[in-house]
């Protein structure tokens, strides 16, 4: 385990005991308590209604603020929570410590303030809780969860009858309104808890059951409690108490998880067979409410609820067949229209029918985000979604009034716009492509991200939106692959878009049938002429043309996400042939290179050190060749994962070295065992001495930084003797040998030992 886990682990470890030591004491005393009021039957006691009693009340306020001073007063649901019991022990603690002898007090009391201020203290626990959510959440869920809240109050109003008429009753103002108070605080408070529980939409946090768990149980001790009062039966000392020391330990077992730091991604609580009951059951209480009024009496707010709540629940099958239509086509995550509206629209918009007096011109512009799967494997799919929202947002902003944005799906948008030719088209591609440049900030983290964009012009590259689509998805592609940004079809795309297609089909049949081959190049010693590795290569056995080369398809695997698969295939077969070469006595390090999309999968590191640990190699055995950009485009995360690399074990070389950025500093930052000199310093060393100096400086360099040196490309036997004279420490190229399979790799090395006597050159 690093250092640095081991020390979080370290400082949570005893506040994680102390708090699960008092959730204990809370739930003993409950225990107690009930215990006490069950056994207890000559009135008050001092032992169990004033001792007993106010610690559990106390305790769970303890638990309470220390989940406020764990997060640092930063969570607004947390802090009214506390304020609310600590309120409500207050007041306990007042009514015990001044009634009197038979556990009466005048009512209303001080007291009173502080049992009051219980309820909406916790209303605003519950809003904080859910108020940056709730602007998120479709119509319709919120409607679920009025329905929910107006169902509940009806039933609770309808409990309340006599609490209420009794509290109007009341001879005095104050006393009216302290006794109305109690059952409306209840009413909201139950109110509130049922709309929660009718959204499924709502991610409340864990064990957030708990918390409404122990606010029901308030709730429903204070409807006891409210018409054991009217009948003048309530006394201090019933098991009835014990109620509301349960509710409160419930409500700590709440904030305890509430107030610990979250490890990973919050995931949303799994509600969805409640929440979609909820409302149902809301329904069926507001008609019941409703036809017991015809045959009993019910409080008049009772019935206004159970309206309200009925047709409220009406209001979807009314607006059903439209709210559908809608849903149909619009995209669930950013509200845009999806790929159903963008065909229904489109020839309405375009007027694509051929008898039309006056042709409408327009465009199509195909957008793809770039890199955007580095995204989700990096930062996790909710914050790909939420990179989605933003990116939709700069868009709609950027977009003329005539212009439409749709969604096709994943990453994909589209714009069709009217009364447009080829320059405006291209004009509004980069302007959109500018609206993407700045950095998003997506959990803290700035994010940058950019779009390649195909455009396809209607109606000279097609009549119909499929066609058009076509088009402007072979330009987009085109765009991707070139860097340009942004690209106009032309009919060379068309070819290129088919094969393209065709060539992205075969290559995800050549993964599964284990159509691609590795061929092994040896890396040589300049001092001692030993083989010390090889370089694993990919190829391609295609069964029409033949064996292809890593640049033949590399690039279409990058652009199709299937890199993390090919990455996987590689890392399997070289693992699997250093194993059978270990067995026959060559200890060879086998280097594999490492794309930049792969190395952003977090889990990469453990998986490679699986691998390895499954065949029984070391882990020097594997090295990982990356290149100079990836070490530059996020500093942070390669260090990160190259140090986990490294530390297993696993050593890292830097691929295609000079060819990359000017800054060196990640030299001397990174943990680099190697350099491998692009071949393109290598091959004119004969004969530009300026070529020959740079190379013998790099060399010095990388020693100098006690890292080895290889040189790629060596091609002749000049150069070979010319990089051993300056202190080279490896070649790699076809004077030694060409990249060869496996089979013949052996046969080589067989032959070198037997016809090389002196070692120290092929």
């Amino acid at each position: 385990m690093p250092e640095s886990v081991r020390d979080r682990v370290h400082i949570a470890g005893p506040r994680l005991t102390v708090s699960n030591g008092l959730l204990v004491v809370v739930f003993a005393l409950v225990a107690a308590y009930t215990a006490g009021l069950l056994l207890n039957t000559g009135g008050p006691s001092l032992l169990v209604d004033v001792w007993l009693g106010e610690l559990t009340q106390w305790v769970p306020a303890v638990v309470f603020w220390l989940a406020v001073v764990r997060t640092r007063f930063a969570r607004a649901d947390v802090l009214f929570a506390t304020l609310a019991v600590t309120f409500n022990a207050a007041a306990d603690t007042y009514y015990v410590t001044t009634m009197d002898a038979a556990g009466e007090l005048p009512f209303p009391s001080p007291a009173d303030i502080g049992y009051l201020m219980f309820y909406p203290l916790m209303l605003a626990a519950l809003i904080a809780l859910l108020r940056r959510q709730m602007r998120g959440l479709a119509w319709s869920v919120l409607l679920d969860s009025a329905v929910g809240a107006l169902g509940s109050a009806a039933i609770l109003a309808a409990l309340l009858g006599p609490v209420l008429v009794s509290a109007v009753n009341e001879p005095e103002v104050l006393a009216t309104a302290v006794a109305v108070a109690y059952p409306v605080f209840d009413l909201l408070l139950v109110a509130a808890i049922a709309g929660i529980a009718a959204s499924p939409g709502l991610t409340v946090g864990p064990r957030w059951a708990f918390l409404v768990g122990g606010l029901v149980v308030f709730a429903a001790a204070d409807i006891v409690y409210a018409l054991l009062e009217v009948s003048g039966t309530y006394i201090v000392g019933l098991p009835l108490d014990a109620a509301w020391a349960l509710g409160l330990a419930l409500m700590a077992v709440w904030v305890d998880a509430a107030g610990r730091p979250r490890r990973g991604p919050v995931v949303a609580s799994r509600r969805q067979s409640s929440a979609v009951s909820v409302p149902a059951v809301a329904v069926v209480a507001g008609l019941g409410v409703l036809i017991l009024g015809t045959q009993v009496a019910q409080p008049l707010a009772a019935v206004i609820l159970a309206s309200l709540t009925v047709s409220l629940a009406a209001i979807p099958l009314v607006f059903r067949q439209r709210l559908l239509r809608r849903q149909a086509r619009t995209d669930d995550l950013t509200g845009l229209p999806n790929r159903r509206a963008l065909y229904t629209d489109a020839p309405v918009q375009l007027s694509f029918s051929s008898t039309t007096a006056r042709q409408q011109h327009g465009a199509l512009l195909l957008l793809d985000l770039d890199r955007f799967k580095e995204v989700n494997d990096s930062l996790g799919h909710d914050v790909g979604d939420q990179l989605l929202v933003q990116v939709s947002a700069r868009l709609r902003a950027a977009l003329p009034r005539q212009a439409t944005l749709a969604r096709l799906g994943g990453d994909e948008f589209a714009v069709l716009v009217t009364e447009s030719g080829e320059a405006e088209a291209t004009a509004l591609a980069f302007a959109l492509r500018e609206a993407l440049s700045r950095p998003f900030l997506l959990t803290g983290l700035a994010v940058e991200t950019s779009a390649s964009i195909g455009i396809a012009l209607f109606p000279e590259q097609g009549h119909n939106l499929s066609t058009l689509m076509r088009r402007a998805d072979m330009a987009m592609y085109k765009a991707k692959s070139s860097r340009v940004g942004a690209h106009v079809f032309t009919t060379e795309d068309d070819s290129h878009g088919e094969a393209r297609l065709r060539t992205l089909q075969e290559l995800r049949l050549a993964l599964s049938d284990d159509q691609l081959l590795v061929y092994y190049q040896p890396k040589v010693s300049l001092d001692t002429g030993a083989v010390t590795g090889v370089e694993a290569l990919v190829r391609w056995q295609h069964p029409d043309r033949g064996l292809l080369l890593p640049e033949d398809f590399l690039d279409l695997v990058e652009e199709s996400g299937l890199i993390h698969d090919l990455t996987r295939i590689v890392l399997t077969k070289a693992l699997d042939q250093a194993v059978r070469w270990e067995a026959d006595g060559h200890a060879l390090t086998i280097a594999v290179n490492m794309s930049a999309s792969s190395l952003v999968n977090v889990e990469l590191p453990d998986k490679i050190v699986r691998m390895i640990a499954d065949r029984g190699l070391p882990a020097s055995a594997l090295m990982l060749e990356i290149t100079e950009d990836y070490l530059m485009s996020d500093r942070e995360r390669a260090r990160a994962v190259l140090t986990r690399l490294r530390a297993a074990g696993i050593q890292i070389a830097v691929d295609d070295f000079g060819t990359g950025y000017s800054s060196l500093s990640y030299l001397r930052d990174l943990p680099i065992d190697e350099l491998k000199l692009d071949r393109s310093f290598v091959l004119p060393m004969n004969d530009d001495a300026r070529a020959a100096s740079l190379v013998a400086s790099t060399i010095d360099l990388a020693h100098s930084l006690g890292l080895r040196m290889v040189a790629e490309g060596v091609e002749t036997g000049s150069a070979y003797d010319e990089l051993a004279r300056y202190g080279c420490d490896h070649a790699q190229g076809f004077f030694m040998s060409q990249p060869i399979p496996a089979a013949d790799l052996n046969l080589w090395l067989a032959a070198r030992r037997t016809t090389e006597p002196d070692a120290s050159r092929p």
